[in-house]
């Protein structure tokens, strides 16, 4: 009697959990991903004929002429883009950050900025270049 018995089941997935999912991405990716293009216009120093940019999905930090610290186009102290640089690197711990350091910026705000990202303990830091002589 029990095999001629069928069970009649509904195959139903849930998809609450999986949207759930989705719109926790879509706004972390709301959030970081104007902090990665959206930037200041600096000139940036020319290095040969290979560019040196690094990675284009990297979150961007810029130094401008007089010495101001940006994430994006928001104007910041150097602690607070280190923290929220540290913020940024809960979401994702293979960050990638690249300095925009205007050419007429004095070395020493780049390379502070730098020191205080490694000392925060980040590997990937670089320095973003322009291809070509000036």
């Amino acid at each position: 009697m029990s095999r001629s018995r069928r069970r009649n089941s509904d195959a139903v997935i849930s998809l609450t959990p999986m949207i759930d999912i989705m719109t926790v991405l879509l706004a972390v990716f709301m959030v970081t991903t104007p902090m990665m293009t959206a930037g200041i216009d600096l000139d940036l120093p020319h290095a040969g004929n290979s560019s040196l940019t690094g990675n284009d999905h990297a979150i961007q930090i810029s130094v401008d002429a007089a010495g101001r610290y940006y994430i994006g186009k928001e104007q910041m102290s150097r602690d607070n883009v280190v923290k929220r640089a540290i913020a940024m690197r809960g979401e994702n711990p293979q960050l990638t950050i690249m300095i925009n350091g205007d050419q007429h910026a004095d070395y020493g705000a780049v390379m502070s900025v730098m020191g205080s990202l490694k000392d925060a303990g980040f590997q990937r830091v670089g320095l973003r270049t322009q291809m070509g002589k000036k």
